[in-house]
């Protein structure tokens, strides 16, 4: 197998890391790696796999030979990517600066493969709360075709970076000492308002629209019917940031156009690659962000009929969103690609 010359831009960063987690635990056929970065983070040594490497600062320059460039996301995709595609890179991109443009496909493997076909250079990766939830709704979706989504989403601060993260542990210290409360990350660093994370639930993840939707909340909705390739779904969404330190959740609504048996969605979850079923209200077995981080698996429970609906069910998910809902999906696009000699 051709050994490839992998970059990966953002290297420092959370889903950089994973990135590197991920190369060495599914054995990516790689011969060379690069690590980029920006200005700031230029000249940091990052051991992997017993050899030192180099961080170095990304350039337009930065991607000459290489063949698979992994963009952890951030505003340097937009600026990078273009540079990277004119080397002969496939650029696999993380952030939300082309998920939305006709011309780039916005791919999850297990869900519409087909599509990574169509690239002129780029591939964008999905946002991480949309991953998690097309995952479960794909299997459905082929047995009873979906009419509305209502989906409410638990987030964890990982989302938010690694500052996020920190600061929700700092503040749980800060509470147990009795000291005052420091907010300066969430909802979002450069907002112009932050609220405590620990031992709350913050109803806002990034900015609001004109029509009061978060723009969190507007890219589930977008990239959804885009993954599934049907703009007719209707779907409506509420994004909150929860105190939980890693692995997203949500709360699924789905009304479908025909008749669904839950022994029928059961099925359909249970076979489909990717997700696990982890559905036994007897014995209290039920999907949580405990179980399912650091876990490749999207893992779908709480099946139940929605009586007050026709052709209705509820479910709740829970995945990884470092690992399924970012750095993972983009490895496994690019794995595919090698698989059916597409790059």
């Amino acid at each position: 197998m051709k050994n490839y010359k992998v970059a990966i831009l953002g290297a420092t960063g959370a889903v950089g890391q994973e990135f590197l987690r991920l190369i060495e635990e599914r054995k990516f056929p790689f011969g060379e790696l690069k690590l980029l970065a920006s200005k700031r983070s230029a000249g940091k040594i990052i051991n992997f796999m017993g050899k030192d490497y180099t961080v170095e600062e990304t350039t337009n320059d930065s991607f000459e030979g290489v063949n698979i460039a992994l963009f952890a996301g951030g505003a340097a995709s937009k600026e990078f990517a273009p540079a990277a595609v004119k080397a002969g890179a496939v650029v696999i991109d993380n952030s939300s600066a082309f998920r939305m443009d006709k011309d780039v496909p916005l791919v999850v493997p297990e869900v519409n493969p087909q599509d990574i076909k169509k690239h002129k250079g780029i591939i964008a990766n999905p946002n991480c709360s949309t991953i998690i939830m097309v995952m479960a709704l794909k299997p459905l979706y082929d047995v009873a075709k979906i009419r509305r989504i209502v989906v409410s989403t638990y987030q964890a601060v990982s989302g938010g970076g690694k500052e996020a993260m920190a600061e929700l542990e700092e503040q749980v210290e800060e509470i147990v000492k009795g000291e005052e409360v420091t907010a300066k990350i969430l909802p979002g660093a450069s907002l112009p308002k932050h609220y405590q994370i620990a031992f709350n639930l913050i109803p806002q993840i990034d900015v609001f629209k004109d029509n009061l939707y978060t723009k969190e909340e507007m890219k589930m909705i977008d990239e959804t019917k885009k993954i599934m390739g049907d703009d007719t779904l209707k779907i409506t969404a509420t994004t909150v940031r929860v105190p939980v330190y890693r692995s997203h959740a949500e709360s699924v609504n789905v009304e479908f156009l025909s008749p669904i048996t839950l022994t029928q969605a059961r099925e359909a979850l249970g076979k489909f690659p990717g997700v696990i079923l982890r559905d036994n209200p007897a014995e209290m077995e039920y999907p949580m962000p405990l179980f399912t981080s650091g876990r490749d698996e999207v893992e779908v429970g709480r099946l139940r009929v929605d009586y007050s609906a026709d052709n209705a069910l509820n479910f709740w998910v829970c995945g990884d969103q470092i690992r399924k809902g970012a750095a993972l999906n983009a490895l496994q696009i690019a794995e595919y690609m090698i698989k059916n000699n597409m790059i």
